[in-house]
């Protein structure tokens, strides 16, 4: 078992937004104009036809899995993720590019 799994005891969560893997994207919507998204550059979301799974980006700090092999902390858990829940946006925005 690897030391970042030994941060997180056997009944806490793994916070996917506490991952290095969880990463900021922007997703195209129309003419100069985008959402951000999250995605796992470790690819483990996948949809159920094996295609790559985007998130919401202001839901992103409900993401949370029992284990997962390609977990690597950003920091000490419940510091990290008290201070994203209070700065992501509470809705979906559009962005203009």
């Amino acid at each position: 078992m690897s030391e970042q799994y030994d941060e997180n005891s056997a009944d806490e969560r793994i916070y996917c937004a506490n991952c290095i893997n969880c990463k900021l994207v922007r997703t195209q919507i129309g003419a100069g104009q985008h959402q951000l998204r999250v995605r796992c550059a470790a690819g483990k979301w996948k949809k159920k036809l094996g295609e790559e799974k985007f998130y919401k980006y202001f839901t992103v700090a409900r993401r949370s899995v029992e284990s997962c092999d390609s977990y690597e902390t950003m920091g000490e858990t419940k510091t990290y993720m008290k201070e994203l829940k209070k700065t992501l946006p509470i809705k979906d925005e559009v962005y203009v590019s």
